[in-house]
């Protein structure tokens, strides 16, 4: 977005009353700001198009209305190229351990169930769909045109990738939020709420309750309890390995997530330790599973 992000925030046409955003900090994808107009108080989300991370706008307001309808999300306000205005909820972001805290993880899987089968009821207009080795090809083609520091290593992954797809094996369809972190749930003292629709998209429910677990470093216990949860009659172990290796394909995707950021984000963000940091959990997570399948 060029120019003055403060000022464009300012000029919105959908004030009441002179306005004064302040910056909302830890969005690794958007520009954030908080404003007070009168009564009411907003979230506005400074962003265009990404097409190298498959983010397209109208999909996000498509969703975020969606999610509002389901009674998921926050009221949708305002929108126009670039921006979206959103209800602010008085509330805290949930941390990792949050979401780890079983009583909590409770709440959390019907919120993710309401997600998968509530929100299309609400779906107005195109979609876009999620399928995260489609994300890896991308990002691998990619990294390769723009000359990458990670190119050596692009085979390789790309060879895992294939691999994992082939473990997942067929899928059920249903709607994604695809980006489960801890801080896309907040908590007002009664309620959860779930935010921040940029990659929603029809996908298997598995790569959410994967993105979940891995986001919030589950271990083997938790996502074993995660998925009883979800599936409610027994975890048959096809289902097992095949979130196992969705889990390890969230963790690439993460990685190569940073990787394109390195090249084409313009926001101050540490991409090259963030890169670094989940080659490593995915390293780690994918040697694990491999050895349960050997």
């Amino acid at each position: 977005m060029s120019g003055d992000t403060t000022t464009l925030v300012k000029n919105l046409s959908c004030w009441n009353t002179p306005v004064d955003p302040i910056p909302l900090g830890g969005g690794i994808t958007n520009t954030n700001f908080t404003v007070q107009d009168g009564e009411r108080k907003y979230v506005v989300r400074i962003g265009e198009d990404i097409p190298v991370h498959g983010i397209m706008r109208f999909n996000e307001l498509s969703a975020s209305r969606a999610a509002h309808g389901a009674g998921l999300s926050p009221e949708v306000f305002h929108s126009e190229n670039g921006v979206l205005v959103i209800d602010f909820i008085a509330s805290r972001t949930l941390s990792p351990a949050d979401i780890r805290n079983l009583v909590m993880l409770e709440q959390i899987v019907p919120i993710i169930r309401r997600v998968h089968h509530d929100i299309p009821r609400y779906l107005e207009g195109p979609v876009l769909s999620f399928w995260v080795f489609q994300v890896l090809r991308d990002y691998r083609r990619t990294l390769r045109q723009a000359n990458s520091r990670m190119i050596a290593d692009l085979d390789g992954l790309e060879s895992i990738a294939h691999e994992l797809e082939h473990a997942v094996g067929s899928v059920h369809l249903v709607f994604g939020h695809n980006d489960l972190l801890a801080a896309n749930f907040l908590d007002d003292g009664q309620r959860l709420w779930i935010i921040d629709w940029d990659y929603a998209g029809f996908n298997s429910p598995l790569f959410d309750l994967a993105n979940l677990a891995s986001n919030n470093e589950f271990d083997v216990d938790l996502e074993h309890r995660l998925l009883e949860l979800y599936f409610h009659d027994g975890v048959p172990d096809k289902v097992w390995q095949s979130f196992s290796a969705m889990k390890c394909a969230s963790l690439l995707r993460e990685a190569m997530w940073s990787m394109v950021s390195e090249i084409h984000s313009t926001l101050d963000f540490d991409y090259v330790a963030y890169t670094t940091e989940n080659l490593e959990r995915f390293n780690t997570v994918y040697e694990h599973y491999k050895l349960n399948r050997s």
